[in-house]
């Protein structure tokens, strides 16, 4: 497997993942109430990761949040969750200006490693290497020339070694936002407000050390993992999976949350 900073430029198809419009004067205010970031912080030139979760504190759904204008935003996300999570943000609306739909077959995301297309809208999902989604309607050609292909597989193993998790069906509403790192990552806000589940979120971090946490695995021999699989590691700690991809010789490289070591062990 090649290291990030081999790869640029590369291009990589991320069909499996779609969008979620929000459009009206109240947007932001909307999903300020419901997600783990500061939406006010989000810009053109600022896309945001936020969680959106139960009650219980639970991850539902990680959105990448993108502009396209004062009123008009896109959520990203695994297709699969796109509908679902688009009608349990629906029943919050009451009376706020803002309409939510799943918007995922009118836009294409794309993987870009390297300086994307000049004018387009890029998402930048890799703080350590110039990684990060392309988005485009579907009705548009991008030209991309110089770019060599990078299959799925590959993208998901540097998102792995990135530490940047995703949440899909069989992992929505399995980790508390802490379990995924949201917090190092810059998902959560903790001084903008109330937000759903934001209780057990500020509890878990006023409390201090959180016990278990994601961290990144190899297998010592080809094996099948997917997002929900659990095992035991073989220093006897219980895992449960995030996110995994398998290397060209089969063993698998994965995220998984599991007891943090103390520094001593």
């Amino acid at each position: 497997m090649q290291k990030p900073l081999d790869l640029a430029p590369t291009v990589t198809a991320l069909d499996d993942l779609g969008a979620i419009r929000l459009q009206g004067a109240e947007a932001v205010k909307f999903l300020q109430g419901q997600l783990s970031n500061d939406v006010t912080k989000l810009s053109p030139e600022q896309p945001l990761l936020a969680g959106f979760h139960n009650p219980q504190g639970r991850v539902i759904a990680l959105l990448r949040l993108a502009s396209l204008g004062a009123e008009d935003m896109l959520a990203l996300l695994p297709r699969e969750l796109a509908a679902p999570v688009a009608a349990r943000l629906g029943k919050f609306i009451l009376r706020a200006r803002v309409k939510v739909c799943n918007d995922s077959s009118r836009w294409r995301v794309t993987g870009i490693a390297g300086e994307p297309p000049p004018g387009e809208l890029f998402v930048r999902t890799d703080l350590a290497t110039p990684r990060g989604w392309l988005i485009t309607p579907t009705n548009k050609s991008i030209e991309l020339a110089g770019y060599s292909n990078l299959d799925r597989e590959s993208w998901r193993a540097l998102d792995i070694a990135a530490g940047i998790p995703q949440v899909y069906a069989a992992t929505s509403a399995a980790f508390v936002a802490q379990m995924l790192n949201l917090d190092v990552l810059g998902a959560i806000s903790f001084d903008k407000g109330c937000y759903t589940g934001q209780e057990i979120i500020a509890r878990a971090h006023y409390r201090g050390r959180v016990k278990r946490r994601m961290q990144r695995f190899s297998s010592h021999a080809p094996l099948q993992l997917v997002p929900g699989s659990s095992g035991v590691l073989d220093d006897g700690r219980s895992y449960e999976v995030v996110d995994a991809a398998r290397l060209p010789d089969g063993h698998i490289e994965f995220l998984a949350v599991a007891q943090v070591l103390d520094a001593s062990q």
